[in-house]
């Protein structure tokens, strides 16, 4: 019968009923006494028949004697149950040893328990290898990249952020409006009791926001629609309402540009559904003009600024552009140096050979001289354009399509930004909704909002003990000027040592790209004269007056001890 087969399976049956079966012919096997071997032959230890794996794909047929079985993978004999199992259950780890062959078993090592919050931390790191500064610094980089989250933590707890009384509240809401200067002390003893801490953490939350609508989430707005989705939205169908939030919006949009112009606002956002723009005064990131810069563009948008006389560069193109042309100059001049072979062939190659820019109709005379231009379909213009512009298109959407507009063209995109009829959603649940415009200083139009701080506590595991590690988190579009405020804080009330852990909103961290616009008659005093009254402390207008150094990436990880700072990018 084919079930007397050793090791054949009919059909396909689950586990409990192998298992069943294995244990049926083990005992089966137990009482009969093994048969004598031929002479000459090697004696075997008694054990079970092998069997193969019944979840392979073999052929379900018994094969005669004789016949060679299919070539199988090399398989090991399994071991031997775990110490403290029956021998009963010992088929339950032979079936389960050759469905796991070739993967070995995954155990839990200590290292793969470890912090909850140091995991984190690792998952938000970019790919690449994190800079981190080879000493530290008692003052950390410009991050121009907006922050959906901040999670601070400590050893000290932050029972000072939290349940601040009415009287505090109003007052950080005050010295938010008048610009008040906070200086604390190095190290405060008594954080909780510190009513002129509890004020400044209020004064550091508030930010400034338009459009103002409670029910939906404005930042961020790029791939924000599943989280509008659903959401009241009566203007989608009404193109009056769109036109009165239009027209608010422009006034709004006008106000902060105005502001910007008389330095009495140091930059503000305005983030689209498509692209988000960085408006900065004349003295920051080390350019002594008006800048904006735009990321990420595609060859539409960028058309049509050119249409309408705005004059931009792509720095990040241009930088990729003049790297290859120095590592090809280099390589010529090598391979010159090594023969006069190779000089000869260079010389060669020095007659004009047909660029992109000739394809035009005249290019296609050789076809006329054929006889076959009326045989062979030539590309009309649009396909011809198209070409041309293959490798302009290859960067849309990527950090790399970053723009940067100078001076008197902000103004000019300013007008086309108000005009652009695209940078409104015509359909899906952002349609009709204006840009959010996000402000670290009061203007017309614009709504006080702060950012939502929540105290937790929590416990790592240190070594062989578990320890209480306080945090802080933040949650809201964090600008740079909040970062450092926040940080400044923390410096105080935590004694000098704390962690962050910070999330970026990723199309906003190309904005840390060096524009290599830095004037050198720009000077700090200068700077300081410029802009006295544009809200923001003298600290961290110092730090945003620097020219970025982050590049393409932003801050990650930031840590502090002993009052001094290193961070991860």
């Amino acid at each position: 019968a084919a079930s007397a087969v050793p090791g054949y399976s009919p059909g396909f049956k689950k586990p409990p009923a192998m298992l069943r079966l294995k244990r049926k012919r083990l005992r089966r096997s137990e009482p009969a006494a093994a048969p004598s071997p031929p002479c000459g032959t090697a004696v075997r230890a008694p054990s079970a028949p092998a069997r193969r794996n019944p979840f392979s794909s073999l052929d379900n047929a018994p094969r005669a004697a004789g016949t060679t079985q299919p070539r199988e993978r090399a398989w090991r004999p399994p071991p031997p149950p775990p110490a403290g199992v029956s021998p009963s259950a010992a088929p339950f780890w032979q079936l389960l040893e050759p469905v796991c062959d070739g993967k070995p078993a995954r155990r839990a090592e200590p290292s793969e328990r470890a912090d909850v919050l140091a995991l984190t931390n690792d998952l938000h790191l970019p790919i690449d290898v994190p800079k981190v500064p080879s000493s530290p610094r008692h003052e950390f980089p410009a991050d121009w990249s907006i922050k959906t989250r901040l999670l601070f933590m400590s050893s000290q707890p932050f029972t000072w952020a939290e349940h601040l009384k009415a009287q505090e509240e109003a007052q950080g809401f005050v010295q938010h409006c008048r610009a008040t200067e906070t200086n604390l002390p190095q190290s405060i003893q008594e954080p909780k009791l510190s009513v002129e801490l509890r004020c400044a953490f209020q004064q550091s939350l508030v930010y400034w926001l338009h459009p103002s609508l409670p029910w939906l989430q404005l930042f961020p707005r790029i791939g924000a629609d599943r989280k509008i989705a659903g959401k009241g939205s009566p203007w989608s169908q009404d193109e009056a309402l769109q036109q009165v939030l239009m027209s608010d919006w422009s006034v709004s949009f006008t106000s902060l540009y105005n502001l910007l112009k008389a330095k009495l606002c140091p930059y503000f956002y305005v983030c689209t559904y498509q692209f988000t723009v960085l408006f900065r005064a004349a003295g920051l990131a080390g350019s002594d003009i008006i800048t904006a810069v735009i990321s990420p563009t595609t060859r539409g948008l960028r058309e049509a600024m050119r249409n309408e006389g705005i004059e931009f560069s792509l720095p990040l193109v241009e930088e990729s552009r003049t790297r290859k042309q120095k590592t090809s100059e280099v390589n010529l001049e090598t391979e010159v140096a090594k023969s006069l072979e190779v000089e000869n062939s260079l010389e060669n190659r020095e007659e004009p050979a047909p660029s992109d820019d000739d394809d035009d109709d005249g290019s296609f005379s050789w076809l006329e001289e054929m006889g076959v231009q009326d045989k062979v379909k030539k590309p009309d213009a649009i396909s011809i354009k198209l070409r041309k512009e293959k490798h302009e298109v290859q960067m849309d959407h990527k950090p790399e399509s970053l723009a940067l507009v100078k001076g008197t063209n902000t103004f000019t995109l300013l007008n086309f930004l108000i005009n652009c009829k695209s940078l409104v959603a015509v359909a899906g649940p952002q349609a009709g909704l204006p840009p959010t415009l996000l402000s670290p200083v009061a203007f017309r139009g614009g709504t006080m909002q702060t950012l939502k701080a929540r105290n937790m506590n929590t416990k790592a595991r240190v070594q062989l003990a578990y320890e209480d590690i306080f945090s802080l988190e933040i949650v809201g579009p964090a600008m740079p000027h909040s970062l450092h405020s926040l940080t400044m804080l923390l410096k105080s009330a935590q004694r000098g040592a704390f962690s962050a852990i910070l999330y970026t909103h990723e199309p906003t961290a190309v904005f840390n790209t060096n524009l290599d616009n830095a004037s050198p008659a720009l000077n700090k005093e200068t700077i300081h004269k410029d802009l006295p009254a544009c809200g923001l402390h003298p600290k961290t207008l110092d730090q945003l007056t620097q020219c970025p150094t982050l590049g393409k990436s932003s801050i990650r990880f930031l840590e502090m001890k002993d009052y001094a700072y290193t961070w991860k990018s």
